[in-house]
């Protein structure tokens, strides 16, 4: 699941589904969604480094996986489809 203004970018509607090859890591995915919709490179993820952007969070199984490493396999359920992978825009202010 991308959040609006992603999908909007990206010309998505809905939820995007990805077929991800074994195994299936949270890069993995990222790396299939950018090759899947180039426009989205460097918006979730720095171009440079990789790294997540600042206000981007990923969440899987109710799980925050934001500051996990790229190498980290995905929960059973979202391998098979069954629960959402879900990058999320973070809120700020105060």
């Amino acid at each position: 699941m991308l959040p609006a203004h992603l999908r909007v970018l990206a010309g998505a509607r809905g939820e995007v589904e990805l077929d991800v090859p074994e195994p299936v890591t949270l890069g993995a995915v990222l790396d299939v969604l950018e090759v899947r919709f180039p426009v989205l490179r460097g918006t979730i993820r720095d171009r440079d480094t990789g790294r997540r952007r600042a206000f981007v969070r990923f969440y899987a199984c109710e799980e925050d996986l934001s500051h996990d490493p790229p190498g980290t396999a995905l929960p059973e359920p979202v391998v098979r489809g069954a629960e959402p992978f879900m990058v999320v825009g973070a809120m700020a202010g105060g």
